[in-house]
């Protein structure tokens, strides 16, 4: 029994998903980023279950990344689809495409190079990107901010968290690992998470959820740059 407990969380995880496709589909965008966030919630349980009761296996495993797609992939390409980017005609549909294929070969490329690769992850996973788009959806509905007032900076920023999932930029795991984590970026971080937040004081919970997705992917990209910069050096 006790081996079914973590395949049970990531079944919740999937179920979250199929939650958030079908309250998007009714025009509910809050509950469609909310049910995003919960299945986050049930994705980062099964592993720690699994652990916990020395349950892990390969079933599991293949099961987590199915749901990932279906929870971080589709799902917030369906949402940022219907929320805002069906406003743009093709060039939205791309990016809602786009961002769904890139989950799909972020996912496939991290579990055939997890011998490969420690102590940090090689793109921005897929959760995180996910949570992205739920975490501004939230935000955005919250302020009755309509992203397509500000041009094109809507499906642009899609697509750049979509390549974000495929890139080899770096992104700590945060488990004492190899990739070295610089000071500037430390800084850069905490300036640009305290300024989201402040902007968005009036709704401190989405502003904080926003404010953490969003600074973890920018944080990636500079520490990569510095590391580049200072081997170059």
């Amino acid at each position: 029994m006790k081996a079914m407990l973590p395949n049970i969380c990531t079944a919740a995880n999937l179920f979250f998903g199929m939650c958030s496709i079908l309250a998007t589909y009714e025009g509910n965008f809050f509950y469609g980023s909310v049910f995003i966030l919960l299945a986050l919630v049930a994705d980062g349980l099964d592993g720690r279950v699994a652990r916990a009761l020395n349950v892990a296996s390969e079933f599991g495993k293949e099961m987590d990344s199915l749901c990932d797609l279906g929870s971080f992939g589709v799902a917030p390409a369906f949402l940022a689809y219907s929320f805002c980017l069906y406003n743009y005609g093709n060039l939205g549909k791309a990016a809602a495409i786009i961002f769904a294929l890139c989950g799909m070969w972020r996912l496939a490329r991290f579990n055939v190079s997890t011998k490969v690769v420690h102590g940090y992850f090689m793109g921005l996973a897929i959760p995180a990107g996910g949570c992205i788009v739920a975490t501004t959806t939230l935000l955005f509905t919250t302020l009755n901010i309509q992203p397509e007032n500000f041009g094109m900076i809507y499906p642009i920023t899609m697509i750049i968290v979509a390549y974000l999932m495929v890139s080899h930029v770096h992104y700590p795991d945060f488990k004492g690992g190899g990739e070295k984590i610089f000071l500037a970026a430390k800084i850069f971080a905490v300036i640009m998470f305290c300024a989201i937040v402040f902007f968005t004081r009036d709704f401190p919970v989405q502003g904080v959820l926003t404010a953490i997705f969003s600074t973890y992917a920018v944080f990636g990209i500079i520490n990569s740059l510095i590391t580049l910069m200072t081997h170059e050096v």
